[in-house]
């Protein structure tokens, strides 16, 4: 009787489960899966599957899982080859020998790419009041918002929905259903005017190397959409067929209106493939931030796709800043694919905590010009803010705040090179040497291989300048060029500095790997300082012993012991 029970209960879900499917509506144009159709920077998705940190068979380093335990990441597949690294090699000479024995210039997959949702809907056009949108046949869709998380400082508003109202969008997200009604949660929003066009480029060469400075520093017009300035062009006059060609592209952050602490800006390097609209959302973001603690906007240190490092409700860039970023349109992929390789390598020892992501030494620009700097190309360097200037404020610093640490803060700040230290400078510098190797005389300059590929594979260089999306964020401005710039920016008196306090991110002694060379930890007195001190002490000790000598002199002879008489 039971077993006739189970059929007949079986039988009736099967009945009901088929009825429901037919009167399930079907799915809204545009949707698909996170990975269907898509590219991530240079390489295909499809090759890629979806997972959170918490899978138990993925092939990703568990360091690196361990940050994403409960965020969706793309996990190359079985068969895919996979970016590695080399255990207890200083990560520069990694990236050095990796490049030199490369062969065929084929791109492995990340270890791991930081996806985020699920879905992507495209094809829709935002309708007024931000909370429905117009598929690509025609229907109407309810929409919302992912939930802002706790330690965001801002979110979308009014004037977010005002911008993205008429426009059609491309979102990252969720489809839910409630009460048989379909809505989108999106996570991300790009608008699918963001096209760098080439038909519509405007060529506007540099009159002098200030000229790229002064771009970024312009005040951002008012508007919806991109900026953009044609640098140079190989082949001025003929038709611009840039269609999935490969680009190297420098991204730059500006400063944000209330943190103070981030004046600097950001930078980031991506790599990727013109789209066959001229889009540029699928592009690979290497993004590098300090994994020690969290960020107040969800922020983690990963490659994922250009349109949710600009445009995450939480954490994308273009909700509190504006950017600004220098494309090179390749002929060939060799330079792109050289570099994605590179940093791929990276990442996988910074998440293993192989070195440690540091404000002064190896910070977002840093750590990218190190990967640039191993494969052959050399940027010009600027040298150190301020050399002697640090020893005053070394010791100003740690006397005021009553910490060495806080001392040898500002003392790597001056000493650092300021290509590797700030945003802006290495932006600008990159720029302007790119336009030098292709332009300048090759018998004033020994270029290295990798910098005669620059030479003759980039096509065009074009400058964009990106708004920030209206929100309740107080609008964000130019990041600073210049440590006294900064100084400048900020007020006099550090207390009344606007910052952002953020919770340590401690890292699990358990995924240490033991075999991994341990970055010994900066002296809190450097070595000029500690050197300075020891002759101070040399020269006290020495000014204490002579006048003792003069003490001594005028005194009458000790007698001799018997011994000395012997």
């Amino acid at each position: 009787m039971i077993r006739n029970f189970l059929a007949a209960a079986a039988a009736a879900f099967t009945t009901f489960a088929s009825a429901a499917e037919s009167t399930r509506s079907p799915s809204p144009a545009g949707l698909k899966g996170a990975l269907e159709s898509e590219s991530i920077g240079l390489l295909p998705a499809g090759s890629m599957r979806l997972n959170t940190g918490k899978c138990g068979d993925c092939t990703a380093p568990k360091q690196g899982l361990w940050y994403f335990e409960n965020e969706l990441i793309g996990i190359p597949g079985a068969g895919a080859a996979v970016s590695g690294f080399t255990a207890g090699v200083d990560r520069k000479a990694d990236v050095r020998n990796w490049a030199a024995t490369q062969h065929a210039g084929k791109l492995a997959y990340p270890s791991l790419v930081w996806i985020g949702a699920p879905s992507i809907l495209e094809g829709a056009v935002m309708l007024p009041g931000g909370q429905r949108v117009r598929t690509a046949d025609g229907s109407e869709l309810d929409m919302k918002l992912v939930p802002k998380i706790s330690t965001n400082l801002s979110y979308a508003n009014e004037a977010t929905a005002a911008y993205f109202s008429g426009r059609e969008v491309r979102m990252r997200g969720t489809l839910n259903s409630a009460a048989g009604k379909d809505v989108f949660v999106a996570r991300t929003i790009w608008p699918s005017d963001f096209a760098l066009d080439p038909a519509q480029l405007q060529s506007a060469p540099l009159r002098q190397p200030a000229d790229l400075a002064a771009f970024v520093r312009e005040p951002v017009k008012e508007g919806r959409g991109i900026e953009t300035r044609l640098l140079w062009e190989r082949h001025p006059g003929k038709t611009r067929d840039w269609k999935q060609k490969p680009v190297l592209a420098f991204v730059l952050n500006g400063a944000q209106g209330d943190d103070d602490e981030s004046l600097g800006g950001h930078f980031a390097v991506a790599t990727g493939h013109i789209g066959a609209r001229a889009e540029w959302h699928d592009w690979a973001v290497n993004n590098f931030y300090n994994l020690d603690s969290f960020s107040e906007k969800g922020i983690v240190a990963a490659t994922l796709p250009m349109d949710s490092y600009l445009m995450d409700l939480n954490s994308g860039q273009q909700y509190y800043r504006p950017s600004y970023m220098l494309v090179a349109v390749l002929n060939n992929e060799r330079a792109a694919v050289a570099f994605q390789g590179g940093v791929q390598r990276v990442f996988n020892q910074l998440y293993r905590h192989d070195f440690q992501y540091r404000h002064a030494s190896a910070n977002c620009a840093g750590i990218s010009v190190d990967v640039f700097d191993s494969l052959g190309w050399q940027l010009p360097k600027r040298g150190p803010t301020a050399p002697l200037k640090s020893l005053a404020a070394y010791t100003y610093i740690a006397a005021k705040d009553g910490s060495l640490q806080a001392g040898r803060k500002i003392y790597d700040y001056l000493n650092e090179e300021q290509t590797r230290l700030l945003p802006a400078v290495a932006f600008e510098a990159a720029g302007l040497d790119l336009l030098e190797i292709i332009g300048g005389d090759d018998k004033q300059r020994r270029l290295s291989a990798y910098e005669q590929q620059l030479k003759s594979d980039i096509e065009a260089i074009i400058l964009v300048r990106i708004p920030q999306v209206p929100s309740s964020r107080v609008m964000g401005s130019a990041p600073v060029f210049s440590f006294d710039e900064f100084r400048a920016r900020v007020p006099e008196n550090q207390a009344d500095w606007k910052v952002v306090p953020v919770a340590a991110r401690p890292f699990p002694a358990a995924l240490r790997d033991p075999a991994s060379a341990v970055e010994a930890e900066p002296s809190p007195v450097p070595l000029p300082i500690a050197g300075i001190g020891l002759c101070g002490v040399l020269g006290a000790l020495l000014l204490w012993r002579r006048k003792a000598r003069k003490k001594h002199a005028g005194k009458p002879a000790a007698p001799a012991t018997k011994e000395l008489v012997h």
